[in-house]
């Protein structure tokens, strides 16, 4: 799939990254038990680490928090996906099993303390443009509201925006019966390529794992 990088969002954010992994003639169900233990267990130990901490203290949390800034975004309205998730283990609402995808999705989220997006390849119509939202553009989201894409970082299409790091839209979700995807890793700026490539071969190679299927990843961005 082609994807391409905004030359105003590269100009804004020196060394932007991504880890993008494509996945083909994949089968998502139901959590293996072993993926629900690893992810009830990594939540129990992280809400012990996270004990008189503050949540923006976090690295990977704190650099995303700087990133919507950079682009305009207020960040006590609009908090990443990563730090969202952070934030809900450190009142110990823990994440619950919903499907295989987003279970490992949310995993390597609050492991590596960054936004992760996961789509439905054959509900996307390339190219795909990641850039940043103007004003005006708004989608229904998966946390059923209505949301303002303006100065937040978007992944679009030709319909329109579909993701974010914030909160993906309702139109390209990954279910039971995607058999194509698109995963999208909002790497750090900060992450040097090496680490960049064994954090995004790390999430691909426990995917296919689980899910089956073939798969290839590439990073996108600064080199």
């Amino acid at each position: 799939m082609e994807i391409q990088l905004s030359s105003a969002l590269i100009a804004q954010i020196p060394n932007f990254k991504l880890g993008i992994i494509e996945y083909k003639n994949i089968t998502v169900g139901d959590s293996p038990q072993m993926v629900k233990g690893r992810l009830q267990l990594f939540q129990e130990s992280l809400y012990f680490e996270l004990e008189n901490k503050n949540v923006t203290d976090l690295p990977g949390i704190q650099e995303w928090r700087k990133i919507f800034k950079m682009t305009g975004k207020d960040t006590n309205r609009y908090r990443h996906s990563a730090e969202a998730l952070m934030r809900r283990v450190q009142k110990q609402n823990y994440l619950s099993s919903v499907q295989s995808a987003i279970d490992i999705n949310n995993f390597f989220s609050l492991q590596y303390q960054v936004p992760i997006g996961i789509y439905d390849e054959d509900l996307l119509f390339e190219p795909v443009t990641i850039r940043i939202g103007q004003e005006g553009e708004e989608y229904l989201g998966l946390n059923g509201r209505l949301n303002s894409l303006e100065h937040l970082i978007i992944s679009s299409d030709q319909k329109g925006p579909f993701g974010s790091p914030f909160v993906d839209s309702e139109r390209t979700p990954v279910t039971e019966k995607t058999k194509n995807a698109l995963q999208i890793i909002y790497l750090k700026p900060s992450t040097e390529m090496e680490d960049a490539v064994k954090l995004t071969e790390s999430l691909m190679n426990m995917f296919t794992q689980i899910h089956g299927g073939d798969a290839f990843f590439r990073i996108l961005g600064c080199q």
